[in-house]
């Protein structure tokens, strides 16, 4: 997301609160990034997970004068930056801050805090809570991902948002001759619920690739028959093959908005996926996949035996997928920063 934000602005100055250049792949090699002071804490690279109380604070000293807009990416603190009465901040929410409002041992598994901190989350969230829905003011527009994260911010911030999809790189992709596997992308956490596939192809005997790691590689690889191949993390290079070879992308969780199930679309390849969250906004039933309503092996099964029995066209698919080209969500971006502005700089000559 941010380096389509840098395509926009490419002189603008880049405010993180922890930078860790390899790994982000040093995408942002030769910017102007700009740490808060969490950078300067031992080991604050790996022993983020420990700071969240330390974050509000954090993004709070940034000294935003002079800007005319800032243009956040949050998912929790970004949005709690503090700005000028005459500064536009248009806030990218990708959801409101997950684990202060959900389940957080749902979305982490209990896997993201060490035990000896974890026993003191009860405590602290409320303060998080109060804070994030008090930071929630702050920005003058929200822009969203997708309308399911349109509802939970019009729910918990009571702001409304304006719903632009994350962009795909369309162009990376193509349509190749599939082979006779199945796959399933991402990090391997509890509420992606790769169990539920497991279990299902354990049952179908079909092969099935999972790409990614995780906290829970150990568990899901126990329970995995010899069918089910675990290839790790894959390079950006490998991925449109992987893709591309594909019968199917299964995807059993429900997620704000699904990169994946685009990327998978993008190679002309269907998906197979939880008839919930914001895949339903970019999957189109029986002309670019197949929906199941229970997150359950058996549920899974079915649906996988209608996909065998449905003819999908790959042309078809991939122009589906086109709508979400990373350049499209750029034109959309700025198009909205403009007339924002333009609506700012008109309130101000009057």
């Amino acid at each position: 997301m941010l380096e389509q934000f840098m395509y926009i602005f490419p002189n603008a100055p880049i405010y993180t609160l922890l930078y860790d250049a390899a790994g982000s792949g040093y995408a942002f090699e030769g910017r102007d990034i700009r740490t808060s002071l969490l950078q300067k804490l031992p080991r604050a690279k790996s022993l983020y997970k420990l700071f969240p109380l330390l974050m509000p604070a954090a993004i709070e000293c940034f000294d935003l004068r002079g800007y005319d807009l800032i243009l956040s990416s949050s998912a929790s603190y970004a949005k709690g930056a503090l700005t000028d009465a005459k500064t536009l901040h248009v806030c990218y929410c990708h959801t409101p801050m997950r684990y202060a409002w959900l389940d957080y041992k749902k979305i982490t598994g209990g896997s993201f805090y060490p035990a000896s901190i974890a026993r003191f989350i009860p405590f602290f969230m409320p303060y998080l809570r109060f804070w994030d829905k008090n930071s929630a003011a702050r920005p003058d527009y929200y822009i969203c991902n997708s309308n399911f994260v349109k509802k939970r911010i019009a729910k918990y911030y009571r702001r409304d948002a304006t719903v632009i999809y994350p962009p795909v790189n369309h162009a990376h992709y193509t349509i190749l001759k599939p082979k006779n596997y199945f796959l399933m992308s991402g990090r391997l956490v509890p509420y992606k619920r790769f169990d539920i596939a497991i279990h299902a192809f354990n049952t179908l005997g079909l092969p099935l690739k999972i790409m990614g790691d995780g906290p829970e590689f150990a568990r899901l690889k126990k329970i995995a028959r010899s069918n089910i191949e675990f290839v790790g993390l894959v390079s950006e290079h490998d991925l449109p093959a992987y893709y591309g070879e594909a019968q199917a992308l299964i995807f059993p969780q429900e997620e704000d908005f699904g990169i994946a199930a685009l990327e998978s679309m993008s190679a002309g390849r269907p998906v197979i996926a939880y008839r919930r969250g914001g895949v339903l906004e970019s999957v189109a039933e029986d002309k670019t996949g197949v929906f199941f309503d229970e997150q359950s092996p058996e549920a899974l099964i079915d649906a996988v035996n209608r996909f065998q029995k449905t003819e999908f066209n790959p042309e078809v698919i991939r122009a589906h997928a086109a709508r979400f080209d990373r350049v499209r969500f750029r034109e959309n971006i700025a198009n909205f920063i403009e007339e924002k502005l333009a609506e700012v700089n008109k309130h101000y000559t009057i």
